[in-house]
C-alpha cells in the first residue's frame, strides 16, 4: 500500500473507525531518508495514535537503527514488513523475499525488538510459494522473539495478488501460537470481514485495497460485527451526499497540504479517481479533473459533480 497509506488516507480512516493505522513502507537504510518521500512518510507527529510506523530491510542492525530512529520521532508501534511481494523489494532480500531464510528473519526480529522499548510487529504471507507455506514457522519465531502482533496475508509471495486468499494457513497459525493473528486478504465487505473472522479464529481483519476510494469500510464493518447490520454509505442522493462531498473534500485539501501544490495535485487524481470509479459518469469526470491544475477548482469541481442531479462530464471531458 505505499504510496496509498499516506498520512492522510490514515487520518482519514482512522476517523471513519479503523482502530489501527500504519504508514508506508519506510527503508530500513536511513541514508535514503533525505529524499522527499522519505521526508513526508517520516512525518509522525500528526499521526493519531497509536502511530504504527512500517520498516523494511533484511540487515539486523541497520532495521534496529531504523526503528530507535522511528521511535525518536514519534512511533508508538514498529511494525516489520516481511510480506511485500514487489521485485524491486525482494530482489534486495527484504520484504517477503527473507520468509526464505528462517534464521534471518529470527536475527531481525530479535535485533528490532530488542531495539526499541514500544511493541513490534510483523506483517508476512503465508510463505514464499505453495510449496513452501511457512507461515507458521515464521510466527513461532515471531513469537519467541517477543513479537507482539502477527498480521498474515493470505496469499505466498508467489501469488501476489492473483486467485483468492486462502484462510486455512491463518487460522494453524492463530490455534498455534499465543500472540494476537490480524487476518488479511480479499476481505471487501463486513460480511466477509465476519466471515474471515469465525474462519480464522483472527483477533482482527486489517484490510487493505478495499479501502481505497473507500474509506467508510471500517465504520461499515465495526456496525456489523456490533449490530449484524451495515450502515447506509453515504450516496449521490441530493440528501444524503453531505457526508460524501465533506469527507473527500476534505480529504483532498489534506493532501494538497501535505504533498504541496505540485504533487498535491497530482496525488489527488489518484484517489479521486477510486472514489468516482463505479459511479455514474465517473470515468467522465475522473478526465476532466485530471486536467486540472489548481487546487481549488479540484475542490470545486469535485463538490459540483457529488452536488449535482444530473452531471453531463462527458462533453466537459
Amino acid at each position: 500500500m505505499a504510496g496509498v497509506t499516506d498520512l492522510p488516507f490514515r487520518q482519514l480512516c482512522h476517523q471513519l473507525g479503523a482502530g489501527l493505522t500504519v504508514s508506508e513502507m519506510i527503508t530500513s537504510d536511513t541514508r535514503l531518508w533525505k529524499s522527499r518521500k522519505s521526508q513526508q512518510r517520516l512525518i509522525h507527529k500528526d499521526e493519531p495514535s497509536p502511530r504504527s510506523v512500517q520498516i523494511a530491510g533484511s540487515v539486523p542492525e541497520m532495521m534496529a537503527d531504523a526503528a530507535r530512529q522511528n521511535v525518536d520521532l514519534g512511533a508508538e508501534i514498529i511494525d516489520i514488513n516481511m510480506g511485500c511481494p514487489a521485485k524491486k523489494v525482494c530482489k534486495r532480500a527484504a520484504g517477503s523475499a527473507l520468509l526464505q531464510d528462517e534464521t534471518l528473519v529470527a536475527d531481525i526480529l530479535t535485533a528490532v525488538v530488542s531495539a526499541v522499548n514500544v511493541p513490534v510487529t510483523l506483517k508476512i504471507r503465508t510463505g514464499w510459494d505453495e510449496q513452501n507455506r511457512n507461515a507458521l514457522n515464521i510466527a513461532r519465531i515471531a513469537e519467541d522473539a517477543g513479537i507482539q502482533a502477527l498480521a498474515v496475508h493470505g496469499r505466498t509471495r508467489a501469488c501476489r495478488f492473483k486467485g483468492q486468499a486462502e484462510y486455512d494457513t491463518i487460522a494453524e497459525v492463530v490455534q498455534q501460537t499465543s500472540i494476537p493473528v490480524f487476518a488479511n486478504g480479499d476481505i471487501q465487505t463486513p460480511q466477509q470481514a465476519k466471515q474471515v473472522l469465525e474462519y480464522t479464529g483472527a483477533s482482527a481483519v486489517m484490510i487493505g485495497r478495499a479501502a481505497q476510494g473507500n474509506p467508510w469500510i471500517f465504520n461499515q464493518i465495526n456496525h456489523y460485527l456490533t449490530h449484524g447490520k451495515i450502515p447506509n454509505k453515504p450516496n449521490t442522493d441530493t440528501q444524503k451526499n453531505k457526508e460524501l462531498i465533506t469527507v473527500i473534500s476534505q480529504h483532498i485539501e489534506a493532501i494538497h497540504k501535505h504533498y504541496g501544490e505540485y504533487l498535491g495535485l497530482r496525488i489527488a487524481r489518484k484517489h479521486l479517481g477510486w472514489y468516482v470509479s463505479s459511479l455514474p459518469n465517473g470515468e467522465a469526470f475522473r478526465k476532466y479533473f485530471n486536467r486540472l491544475e489548481d487546487p481549488c477548482a479540484q475542490i470545486q469541481s469535485l463538490q459540483q459533480f457529488f452536488a449535482a442531479d444530473n452531471n453531463n462530464w462527458d462533453q466537459a471531458a
